[in-house]
């Protein structure tokens, strides 16, 4: 098993199963005892701020805010820099425990040894 998982999600409620599945792999991951950082990209970047995720409807899917929380808790959430810029969201802006950060940093965390890489 990859000692660290880094999940790139781009789609938010444009692709609503897409979309909850990048999270919800996360989710189970973290609480599989996997290290996961999860990268919010293109539409997905909206569930940086308070409150989207929370507008996200998906029938038989775990609620969107739970698995955030798990993910925050035991994770590392990452808003893709210019995807950011390109809505103004900003540092002071997201939720607690969303960073930002570029492609520099993503690069960096999935070429390290033990890590798999998904995209949604």
């Amino acid at each position: 098993m990859a000692k660290k998982l880094v999940i790139k999600v781009t789609a938010g409620a444009d692709a609503p199963e897409r979309c909850s599945q990048a999270f919800t792999v996360a989710a189970v991951a973290v609480a599989s005892g996997v290290e996961v950082s999860l990268w919010l990209t293109g539409e997905s970047s909206w569930f940086a701020l308070p409150g989207r995720a929370a507008e996200f409807e998906l029938p038989h899917a775990a609620p969107l805010p739970d698995l955030i929380e798990s993910i925050t808790a035991a994770g590392q959430i990452t808003l893709c820099t210019q995807c950011a810029a390109r809505r103004e969201i900003t540092e002071k802006d997201v939720i607690e425990g969303v960073r930002i950060a570029g492609a520099q940093v993503f690069v960096s965390e999935v070429m390290a040894d033990g890590v798999q890489s998904l995209v949604y």
